[in-house]
């Protein structure tokens, strides 16, 4: 059923709209992944995080640094020079930093001006993922980043992957909160035909948007099917649940078994995705992936399959975005989008977002007046 007609979204998509778009300005008070924390080695590696410039490395000792990628003498790339013990050697006049950002050398005079560096960025490493803080560093040990206890456990066996995705983390967001499109977008992959019209219940907190829908019975797609043993079965159920859990990331958890069994003697698989999206600019973003199972841990073959199904769907959404993203680019003052009531908690997350974004935006004006 529709929603009114006063809920429906007239350019929605631009800059003055109630809601987030891609042109809506980034949450920098807030944790993002910056890398797997194998990415993260005592070679440079550049990376561009909410539009700004980062350099990740590792000191001798193992810890995780982030800096500006940009020396403060004529702002060439960090990230193109080289370390030399802790020290970040800039490959353009060989000015040298230390692992706060701090300028302690200038090759061409003795004296090296204090006061002077880069940006050094909070960063804070749990399990596989290596979190940043892009913003106000006082307010960065007040709040840790989400928890994934799933993925730290020996109990769930996972497997991880990346994305350069042409779109922005708006879209992609509403994208995982109304998961219809399994139907449609994935109808090769991991969707069914009784996915979109299957019912569904909403919990819609403030900062935590939550869809969970009841597909019972039906015939679950291979990925599912073969790896649980419920192949062939016509009453196995699926019950997914969406989950905004922060701007940089959205879980999907999913449990399956076959209805026609009693609860007590029925077995039920679980599996949680965590898709975490930090933005690169408005229109792209770095897309990582962990994605975890409770069943067939030891299993080699079930892990080499789920993970070769489930990145070839994940594919089909950072294409079909990427192509979302090339429309998005050409919205005028004549564009409209409508909402359904399933657009419920993406409206609403939309809404939050932009109350962040706007919140922190006259934060800085205020204190910058």
């Amino acid at each position: 059923m529709s929603l009114p007609i006063n809920n429906i979204i007239a350019n929605s998509r631009k800059a003055m709209s109630p809601l987030a778009t891609r042109d809506t300005s980034f949450i920098f008070n807030e944790w993002y992944v910056a890398a797997f924390g194998n990415e993260v080695t005592r070679e440079l590696l550049s990376r561009k995080l909410l539009g700004k410039r980062v350099v990740l490395y590792r000191s001798e000792a193992g810890k995780a640094i982030a800096l500006e990628d940009r020396c403060a003498h004529r702002s060439y790339p960090l990230s193109r020079g080289h370390l030399e013990g802790d020290t970040l050697v800039c490959g353009y006049h060989g000015f040298r930093y230390d692992t706060q950002g701090n300028l302690i050398n200038v090759p061409s005079q003795r004296s090296c001006p204090r006061g002077i560096g880069v940006r050094e960025y909070p960063v804070l490493e749990q399990g596989s993922l290596l979190w940043i803080w892009m913003g106000d560093p006082e307010l960065a040990n007040s709040r840790r980043p989400p928890e994934l206890p799933w993925t730290e456990t020996r109990s769930w066996e996972c497997s991880s992957g990346y994305f350069h995705h042409p779109g922005n983390y708006v879209s992609m967001h509403e994208n995982l909160m109304d998961l219809t499109h399994l139907t449609f977008l994935h109808a090769a992959t991991i969707g069914t035909p009784d996915y979109a019209s299957a019912p569904y219940e909403l919990d819609l907190k403030e900062g935590h948007y939550k869809l969970m829908r009841n597909v019972v019975p039906t015939t679950l797609s291979p990925v599912w099917a073969k790896t649980t043993g419920l192949d062939g079965c016509s009453t196995a159920a699926r019950i997914a649940t969406s989950e905004f859990l922060s701007p940089g990331l959205h879980q999907v958890s999913v449990t399956f078994y076959d209805s026609a069994i009693a609860p007590l003697d029925r077995k039920e698989f679980h599996i949680c995705t965590a898709h975490i999206l930090t933005p690169e600019t408005h229109s792209t973003m770095h897309y990582f992936i962990v994605h975890g199972r409770d069943f067939a841990q030891d299993d080699e073959a079930v892990g080499e399959f789920m993970h070769e199904q489930l990145f070839a769907a994940f594919n089909e959404d950072v294409e079909g975005l990427g192509a979302l993203e090339d429309v998005l680019g050409d919205v005028d003052d004549h564009s409209y989008e409508i909402s359904v009531a399933s657009d419920a908690p993406a409206v609403a997350m939309r809404r939050h977002l932009k109350k962040r974004a706007d919140d922190e935006a006259n934060e800085t004006l205020n204190r910058n007046a």
